[in-house]
């Protein structure tokens, strides 16, 4: 049992800021350290769809396709003389309430269900890519306009720093942690336009987050995506 889910990634919108590390140090869970890209810490609001999602190879009826959005910062685990990076999320967000429960169960995750929407809209050599999440009576947004010609990441560029973390890292208590694989190749990007976003970082993710309410992205990226799979074998340290 190697596998635990697989599905496609689709269009996936990353919008990249610079935050103080020390914001981030209450989430960090216990035998990793923050990753820096060129000496600064960054947390990413992320939508993407997931679809065609099937768990043990077993197809998910009805539910296999939905939006997710999440809030999430990088880090680092040394073990050996190998370096993993990973990511770790402050919040993910889904519209159904079993496939939040799923993956908070047994990945210890921060899912929670919320209504979601999304819309596609392609002409010409363009792609614009929205993504909504209601928070009370808000909705909350992020969306691109974009190429949809294909590029390859440059190395050591900030895409491949935010794009090339494949494994993930729970804080289950202050002294345990839980890793888990996320396998992918690497993925294409596409080149940016413009982009919006309405979201409110405070109301929803807390008021440690109310700087991001003031500050705009470093940078805003789209990633085509692929199929994806989450190894079932979790470690605890």
């Amino acid at each position: 049992m190697k596998t635990f889910l697989t599905a496609k990634w689709q269009n996936i919108i990353m919008a990249n800021y610079e935050i103080e590390p020390d914001i981030l140090l209450p989430y960090l869970p216990k035998g990793v350290e923050l990753d820096y890209f060129h000496g600064k810490t960054y947390v990413s609001l992320v939508g993407f769809l997931f679809k065609e999602s099937s768990i043990f190879n077993i197809p998910i009826p009805f539910m296999g396709t939905f939006e997710e959005v999440n809030l999430r910062f990088y880090v680092v685990r040394k073990v050996g003389k190998e370096l993993r990076r990973g990511v770790v999320f402050i919040n993910e967000t889904v519209p159904n309430k079993i496939v939040a429960w799923v993956a908070n169960k047994l990945y210890k995750e921060h899912y929670i269900a919320i209504p979601t929407k999304h819309q596609w809209i392609f002409t010409n050599d363009k792609k614009e890519i929205t993504y909504q999440w209601k928070v009370k009576s808000k909705w909350n947004s992020i969306s691109v306009l974009a190429y949809d010609s294909k590029q390859k990441m440059e190395i050591n560029s900030m895409e491949e720093f935010i794009f090339e973390h494949y494994f993930g890292y729970t804080k289950i208590n202050p002294k345990q942690s839980i890793e888990y694989k996320i396998n992918h190749p690497r993925w294409e990007i596409n080149p940016i336009q413009n982009y919006q976003i309405n979201c409110d970082f405070s109301a929803f993710y807390g008021a440690n987050f109310n700087v991001l309410n003031k500050t705009k992205p470093n940078k805003v990226m789209l990633a085509e995506g692929s199929a994806i799979s989450v190894d079932w074998k979790r470690i605890c340290f």
